[in-house]
């Protein structure tokens, strides 16, 4: 009796299941979820694009210890509202300041200030990277001098 009643639900249940996938996929769609769907797709398609007058900086040759400074400036080129959201350094004497989570819109300019300590020896070359809402999703900027030691003190008595 048992087997029975497993075989006649087993039978209802695949019937159920034939005549309830009759509906056509097709007639479940709403034209409005379509376009809302079309234009969201649209809108993730802009994006900003960070345009630098200049990725590289060079100092020219310094003197050690020498704090210096430079700006990077920029363009967003995009068609969407350029965020910068992080700016690191590949080291300590190396400080980026950028506008950090400030809406830069399309057409619009911004300045990244980087200043360097002056430390180091010969040729030194620091890396500095943008995180932003791009495609790229980061840009490299450099700077580079070249560090010479401070004049040592002659020894003997000051006269």
């Amino acid at each position: 009796m048992k087997r029975i009643t497993t075989v006649f639900s087993l039978i209802a249940a695949v019937a159920l299941m034939g005549v309830s996938c009759k509906d056509k996929a097709s007639n479940k769609i709403v034209a409005d979820n379509v376009e809302s769907a079309t234009t969201r797709d649209e809108a993730q398609k802009k994006l900003p694009v960070m345009t630098f007058e200049t990725s590289e900086h060079d100092f020219g040759t310094i003197e050690r210890g020498t704090p210096q400074e430079t700006v990077f400036k920029f363009t967003n080129t995009g068609d969407a509202p350029l965020i910068i959201t992080d700016a690191k350094s590949s080291c300590g004497c190396t400080v980026p300041e950028y506008p950090k989570n400030t809406p830069i819109a399309p057409g619009e300019t911004g300045e990244l200030l980087v200043k360097f300590n002056g430390s180091g020896q010969n040729q030194v070359t620091k890396t500095i990277t943008v995180t932003a809402n791009t495609a790229k999703g980061s840009e490299i900027l450099r700077i580079k001098a070249f560090v010479n030691p401070k004049e040592a003190m002659p020894a003997g008595p000051v006269k």
